[in-house]
């Protein structure tokens, strides 16, 4: 695509990106805005312009600059609304910007009394109803009160004429009203009344008013004057209501209005929960440069660290060279590959070119805390901390190096006060809910996760940890379908399909628990050889495979009484010593699955370090073999005895010998060599 750019492409980018972030600063949409204005200020310099303040110039003949001919409004009907309320919109505006959210609809729409409960018993008579549910469930649509506009053709639009500018600010300003109104109904984190049991009391009459202003604009045959906006902010409302098929029909509306809006882009996302519902999306998408970034962010977010993805991301970053928000899309791929090392270098480059940026340096901080580099995850709490300590960034940062200290109460408290800022921040809800494991207050984490899914689906960490939750409950049917929903977001993850084999162990499914437990050894040597875990061409990842897997298949091929697959298993077992690789074609229908950090590893101790022992580059590159084990070592004593019972003498006394040298169950195999002895004596 970059090869494909000319100047006059860039011209027009830059046009775009300008229009975005004025139109969106100006709706009050400030994260769009930023994000289109850093894409602006990352772009490539193709206009010939000198750049450096200290070279001389004359300041008499500026460089000429054509205007931008996507701010004007082209709509003349709009143009002239927009002239009308400049004043008001103004007022409305200002209103806004200090929070008066309720003061800023009232200058547009007919003021009405908020809509709160002045009862001390809970808002919602009926809260089981409100709580989406995390089993799986067909027509979750319906649990919505409002579903779109063809449910409510006779519904009529109750607005005013108002231009689209002012009407989406008037109603944007009313949803956040009653989302502020909501959040203090809440209270507390994880309190009484935070069961899912409070609602936007605004959104029934919002959905309704849009559903008659489209309806309206339907009939009269203007549906091609809207701008996108109200578009947005339908498909908001709907999601907030659980009809999210609906949404997504919206989203798609306005991302074809107005595709450099990235908050429609983001919304979009969070509702595809797997590769195959983005690619559904996909086919529906205008194809421009704005669908690329998104299919970047898509692909980071459900974990598919492709060399597609990869190669985009590198044609991206010759158009955006300097763009904080695609070096941090990179890191997140390099993350999601466990390349712990590279993803911190992103980061800590990110940090020194902009130190007051926030955005994203949770993640940051959970590659520190993974890594146990402390000393600089110390150094970044105090750089988070003196930008901004009410950020629920800086919060799971501060609580991440506190979680590392083994101060789990206190990190407990930051998390807290993270979700406490934004309710709806999803790593403080996984990292609370892992802080509340080691505490070995389980239903408090289970809660956690819990809010952790409702908030992103594609969160494996949150499912892996509902997951472990029950089996510390000893609830093994609940932890193997949230084993189950982890393994389909990460189905390449060795550690998920470990999980799942050993809950089918614990039901007494033993064939299950074994085909389950080689599509972990199947994974982790995909694992080995994913594009992401190149540097320079050279492949670098594990050469074995995990003798701990492979003993764990032989014991259960033992408990069905299959002594001779045990045999060849506890085989493969002991060759990891050595780094022998077995050939997995005979596997290799495993890797096949639904779509399935690092940071959690099980339920005893072990609280997202279950990657510290990642070896480095230089390690791997020469290493060939784990060495003598307690795993192996327990192998070798089990071929022993099974040498032993089949007659095989010189192999049993081999393997005894090498346990001895070794020193592990060293009484066991000087009796297994005295037996050895007695029976050629007796042979002799």
């Amino acid at each position: 695509m970059a090869a494909n750019f000319t100047e006059e492409n860039i011209r027009e980018l830059k046009y775009r990106l300008e229009d975005a972030a004025i139109k969106c600063s100006e709706r009050c949409l400030y994260q769009s805005a930023k994000w289109a204005a850093e894409m602006l200020d990352s772009i490539i310099q193709s206009d010939g312009y000198d750049t450096d303040p200290n070279s001389p110039m004359d300041i008499t003949d500026p460089p000429t600059s054509t205007p931008n001919p996507y701010l004007p409004t082209r709509d003349t009907l709009e143009a002239v609304l927009e002239a009308q309320e400049a004043h008001k919109y103004l007022l409305a505006k200002s209103y806004f910007d200090t929070r008066e959210y309720d003061r800023c609809a009232s200058v547009f729409l007919p003021p009405t009394i908020p809509p709160i409960s002045l009862s001390t018993s809970s808002p919602n008579p009926n809260p089981s109803q409100s709580r989406l549910s995390l089993t799986p469930q067909k027509g979750k649509s319906k649990a919505s009160s409002f579903s779109g506009v063809k449910e409510s053709r006779a519904t009529r639009n109750p607005y005013p004429k108002l231009s689209q500018k002012s009407l989406f600010l008037a109603l944007y300003a009313k949803y956040l009203a009653g989302e502020k109104r909501r959040n203090e109904e809440t209270e507390m984190v994880l309190g009484p009344a935070d069961g899912g049991a409070t609602v936007n009391r605004e959104l029934p009459d919002l959905a309704r008013g849009l559903e008659g202003w489209f309806a309206e604009h339907r009939e009269k045959g203007a549906e091609d004057r809207n701008q996108g906006w109200l578009e947005y902010l339908y498909g908001v409302i709907l999601i907030k209501g659980r009809n999210e098929e609906e949404a997504k029909k919206w989203l798609i509306r306005s991302i074809h209005l107005n595709p450099f809006h990235w908050g429609a882009w983001q919304e979009l996302n969070d509702l595809l929960a797997s590769t195959e519902d983005l690619k559904q999306v996909v086919d529906h998408l205008p194809q421009n440069i704005m669908t690329l970034i998104f299919h970047v962010h898509c692909s980071q977010e459900l974990y598919q660290a492709t060399e597609d993805t990869y190669q985009a991301l590198s044609e991206l970053e010759t158009i955006f060279p300097t763009s904080a928000f695609l070096k941090t899309q990179r890191a997140l791929l390099y993350y999601h590959s466990k390349d712990f090392e590279e993803a911190s270098h992103i980061f800590t480059d990110i940090l020194i070119t902009s130190p007051h940026r926030l955005d994203s340096l949770d993640h940051y901080s959970n590659i520190l805390y993974v890594m146990g580099a402390r000393p600089q995850l110390a150094f970044v709490a105090q750089v988070a901390t003196a930008t901004d300590k009410f950020r629920p960034e800086t919060c799971c940062v501060v609580g991440n190096y506190y979680s590392l200290k083994s101060e789990h109460e206190k990190a407990v408290m930051y998390f807290r006060r993270a979700l406490t800022l934004d309710r709806s921040f999803l790593s403080a809800w996984t990292l609370m809910g892992h802080e509340y494991i080691e505490m070995k207050n389980t239903h408090a984490a289970i809660e956690s996760y819990r809010r952790a899914v409702d908030v992103n689906r594609k969160d494996y960490r949150a499912w892996y940890g509902l997951g472990q939750a029950y089996e510390v409950l000893d609830m093994s049917f609940y932890a193997l379908f949230y084993y189950q929903r982890a393994a389909a977001l990460r189905p390449y993850d060795p550690k998920m399909w470990q999980a799942v084999g050993s809950c089918y162990a614990k039901m007494g499914r033993i064939e299950q628990s074994i085909k389950a437990l080689k599509r972990a050894l199947v994974a982790g040597s995909y694992y080995a050889d994913d594009p992401s875990q190149q540097t320079g061409g050279t492949a670098h990842g594990r050469k074995i495979l995990d003798p701990e897997t492979l003993h764990q298949i032989a014991t259960l091929y033992e408990r069905l009484g299959d002594e001779e697959e045990a045999a060849t298993y506890m085989e493969l077992t002991l060759q990891q010593e050595t780094g022998g690789q077995p050939n997995l074609d005979d596997e290799s229908d495993a890797s096949d699955s639904e779509n399935g950090d690092d940071q959690y590893t099980s339920a005893t101790g072990g609280h997202r370090q279950g990657a510290r022992g990642l070896q480095n580059d230089e390690e791997e590159e020469t290493w060939h073999g784990t060495g003598p084990t307690a795993t192996t070592s327990k192998a070798r004593l089990w071929l022993a005895r099974w040498s032993l019972r089949h007659g095989d003498l010189e192999r049993a006394d081999h393997l005894a010998g090498e346990l001895c040298q070794d020193g592990v169950e060293v009484e066991e195999a000087k009796a297994l060599m005295r037996d050895v002895r007695a029976r050629r004596e007796a042979g002799e």
